[in-house]
């Protein structure tokens, strides 16, 4: 009974047997561990005529490819599965976040969110992982700074910012520090002149210590939104047009928009590729940003108005993703539902493996 207490006290985000494992699944741990889809040995499924079978590489081989990634309540009712079982390790964690000190400092606020992009791959191919968001202006604060002067302000909380929350296992808060060193000195010219910029560096024992201090948040509800998404690889990251379509991709600061970065990429999730029973969209192999653009409405908006942000995100931000990243595709657990015009754009085609 402890350990069912345990896990429940735990758990504050989705449940890994349905929609989440079964669209791929991503995780603060997936850059170590693999994504959720990849961790999966074998499952119970109940097929549509009734039938209960055990879906694994040995048997209903092709059941086994689908579920692993190919989309949530598809192919069956999965009732139960078994999966990998990772030992525990120390984890240590970055938080970064960046604010422009005034509204005439956009220009090198941009210039610091395109100089950590093109930072990302190196970054994750050194082990860090996690999640972050920024935005030209958020309905709450981004950045917290309690000690800074604003006016005759004590304190300032910036809605226009950047966050990140970094993770590395089995290193130390200094091997955190040492890889991160050469980004931080390109950040340190804007430190105090163009943005205030904080960073603090964490280690835990264990990664539920971590997940419960810095992760495991669980997120509002509630709220009306259209989202878009896209999987950005090395090549895009690294781009000259990068600046470009990240202009695009934000909007106008009358927009609302939120930016969230999913950079679970490369480590494991990019080894599991060589996995012929994985039905995740190949781009995951690739990618390591998982890009999603958010906008919302005020309640009771009318149609035209709900209609014109879809339209945006789908039209304007996520082409401007697909225009820098032609290549890769979008995790269909958080895709633009209204443009799905070719298997790119959500489920790229997979050939399963012969039985």
């Amino acid at each position: 009974m402890k350990l069912w207490q345990y896990l429940i006290d735990l758990e504050q985000s989705v449940g890994c047997l349905g929609g989440w494992m079964q669209g791929g699944g991503h995780g603060p741990a997936a850059h170590e561990f693999g994504l959720g889809a990849d961790q999966v040995l074998e499952a119970q499924v109940v097929l549509a005529n009734g039938d209960i079978v055990t879906a694994s590489p040995c048997q209903h081989s092709d059941l086994f490819f689908a579920i692993r990634g190919g989309g949530g309540g598809t192919y069956g009712v999965v009732l139960s599965t078994t999966v990998k079982a990772h030992p525990t390790t120390k984890v240590a964690a970055q938080q970064l976040s960046f604010a422009p000190l005034n509204s005439s400092y956009m220009p090198q606020f941009m210039e610091a969110i395109v100089l950590m992009h093109n930072a990302y791959p190196h970054l994750l191919d050194n082990g860090f992982s996690g999640y972050g968001s920024w935005a030209l202006r958020s309905p709450t604060p981004l950045v917290y700074n309690y000690n800074y002067t604003l006016g005759t302000d004590t304190d300032a909380n910036f809605t226009t910012g950047f966050t990140h929350t970094l993770a590395i296992f089995r290193q130390s808060a200094e091997t955190a520090q040492s890889i991160f060193a050469p980004f931080l000195r390109q950040l340190a010219p804007y430190n105090g002149r163009s943005l205030f910029i904080n960073i603090t560096y964490s280690s835990f024992p264990t990664y539920a210590a971590f997940y419960g201090a810095l992760s495991g948040i669980e997120s509002p509800i509630g709220s009306s939104a259209a989202i878009g998404s896209r999987l950005l690889d090395g090549k895009a990251l690294t781009s000259p047009q990068l600046n470009r379509t990240l202009d695009v991709v934000v909007g106008r600061p009358e927009e609302y928009t939120s930016v969230n970065l999913v950079l679970v990429g490369g480590g494991q999730v990019a080894r599991d590729g060589a996995d012929p029973y994985s039905g995740v969209n190949p781009a995951w192999r690739t990618a390591y940003l998982h890009n999603i653009v958010a906008r919302g409405w005020p309640p009771g908006a009318d149609a035209a108005t709900r209609n014109a942000v879809y339209s945006d995100i789908t039209n304007v931000k996520v082409q401007a993703m697909k225009d820098l990243a032609p290549d890769t595709g979008a995790y269909m657990n958080e895709v633009s539902l209204l443009k799905i015009t070719s298997h790119l754009c959500a489920f790229c085609t997979v050939i399963r493996p012969a039985c």
